[in-house]
Formats: structure tokens, sequence, C-alpha cells
């Protein structure tokens, strides 16, 4: 596990990114960043305060601008926000800079784990969570190197053993 390489996570709010993400940088004794963590620092709120009273269209705009500004040399794992998706030039730039890995939970999962409106999730104001989530999955997936289904129960330890276990044997080939 010698060369440099960055993991970057993308799913729904609520699936674990950050948490997997922490439990990865341990593992892998790698740097950790979180985009949200990044935008809050920046913007000096909380996200869904942002959202309320900039927009969805600004947030997506400062997200983008947040990740074109990230620059890892390696070794570094990057959790995103769940709108992430919604920019091509985010994505693009994460693809050149890393392994993008799609965590897939199931709806009733996310569902259960999230307040959509304390979260700080675009797109509610005209569409239900289980629509963001299907229109998502499809964006997810056309960005995605690697796609963790997560199984119900699954442990975030688990899931962080199955993510090195697929990068790194990714990388040797």
């Amino acid at each position: 596990m010698s060369k440099n390489m960055n993991i970057t996570l993308i799913g729904m709010s609520g699936v674990g990114k950050t948490t997997i993400g922490k439990l990865l940088s341990k593992k892998l004794d790698y740097g950790f960043v979180d985009v949200d963590d990044l935008i809050k620092k920046k913007i000096g709120t909380g996200l869904q305060s942002f959202i309320d009273s900039s927009g969805d269209a600004a947030f997506l705009e400062l997200e983008e601008q947040v990740v074109l500004d990230l620059d890892p040399s390696g070794n570094c794992i990057i959790a995103t926000g769940g709108s992430m998706i919604y920019s091509e030039t985010a994505m693009e730039h994460l693809r050149s800079i890393s392994t993008v890995v799609y965590l897939d939970a199931p709806f009733d999962r996310i569902a259960r784990r999230i307040d959509p409106f304390k979260r700080g999730v675009v797109g509610l104001k005209d569409k239900s969570l289980k629509e963001l989530y299907n229109e998502r999955r499809v964006l997810y997936e056309k960005y995605r190197d690697v796609h963790i289904k997560i199984e119900q129960g699954e442990r975030k330890k688990a899931i962080a053993d199955r993510i090195i276990a697929i990068c790194f044997k990714k990388n040797d080939s």
C-alpha cells in the first residue's frame, strides 16, 4: 500500500461518508477531508441555513468551488456532500485526483438516518427525499469507479475493509 492514492466517497446524505471516511483515514493512516466541513468553515454557518438564505444554486456553486480548490498530494480520504454529484466539473476533478467510491444504501436506511430539513439537503424544495434519492442514484452510478452496496445491518468497519480490499486490488492490476 505504498502507492499515493486518494479515495473520494460519494452517496446520499446519511449513508455514512464521513464516518466511513474517518475509519478509512485511520486504518490507512491517510489524511481526511470533509467537504461539508470546508464549506461550513468558509460560510461561517450551517449548511441548511445557507441553503435557506441563499438557495440551492448558490450552495451548489460554493460546493463546486470548494472541490475544485482541493488538490491533495495523495493518501487522502475525501467525503463529499450528497449533492456534489450535480456538478459535472467537480466530479470530473474528483475522478482525476482520486478513486471515486459510491456508497449505496437502501432508501429506507437513508430516510431513517437523516432529518432532511436539518441536514442541508439540496433539492427538497421541489422534490421529496425519495425523488432525490432516485434522481441521484443515476448520477452516482455515472461517476463512480467503485460501487459499494451496503447491506442491511452491515457495520461501518466491515464497509471500510471492503473499500480497502477493492481499491487496492483495483490499483494493483
